[in-house]
């Protein structure tokens, strides 16, 4: 496979990621390795960091985590008290968030759930983030759940070892409340970087669909 390298910024900027999570576990679960080396590798990245459904508990483990995960990376963190599982019934309140961060920041990078996944509030997300930040380069990151979706992607992002004990490690501490749920233990989340690896010739990878890309010489 043909390992790409993205291009820096306009020169004397750094990146400028937006991060998206419908609940407060979803960018970790999704894109915590990649988001991990990319501010390793360009520690000048600055990550504006949202979360919509993070009311109560949630919300001190999402401010928590984000905190830890990003350093002094994090450039903004807004963590919304949308019900979970109703984020389609805020359309329009969900929309106008993500429309004010648009007028504030211009992303070079997005991540956001992906286009084909089955809940409907990372689902509904995903197509607002087309939608709110055009021009950007969005990476739909996937999550394992009952709803059974693993799609095709077509980015894959390696990720060595290290990286991914420090991941499993870092959700397994910070989202204590969803210990009970079936699929919340190292075993999936090793489970699917592995499947992704073996697709992309790597040990572990993280895997997005990047439904538009350009290519310049």
């Amino acid at each position: 496979m043909l390992a790409l390298t993205p291009g820096r910024p306009v020169e004397g900027s750094a990146y400028t990621v937006v991060a998206l999570g419908a609940h407060a576990d979803d960018v970790e679960i999704g894109a915590g390795g990649t988001i991990s080396q990319m501010i390793a590798a360009h520690p000048d990245t600055v990550v504006h960091w949202v979360v919509f459904s993070g009311s109560g508990e949630r919300g001190s483990e999402a401010e928590a985590s984000a905190r830890e995960l990003l350093g002094s990376s994090l450039g903004s963190l807004h963590v919304h008290e949308v019900r979970d599982g109703f984020l389609p019934r805020e359309w329009s309140g969900v929309k106008e968030m993500l429309l004010q961060i648009s007028r504030q920041v211009t992303p070079d990078i997005v991540f956001a759930p992906s286009l084909g996944d089955a809940h409907q509030d990372h689902r509904m997300l995903a197509e607002l983030a087309w939608q709110a930040f055009r021009g950007a380069l969005i990476l739909g990151y996937e999550i394992p759940k009952w709803e059974s979706d693993r799609g095709a992607p077509s980015l894959y992002v390696p990720v060595p070892e290290d990286v991914v004990a420090a991941k499993v490690e870092h959700l397994q501490r910070h989202f204590s409340s969803q210990h009970d749920r079936i699929w919340f233990d190292e075993e999936t989340f090793r489970a699917t970087m592995r499947l992704r690896g073996v697709e992309c010739g790597s040990r572990y990878a993280e895997a997005f669909d990047a439904r538009k890309l350009t290519l310049a010489w």
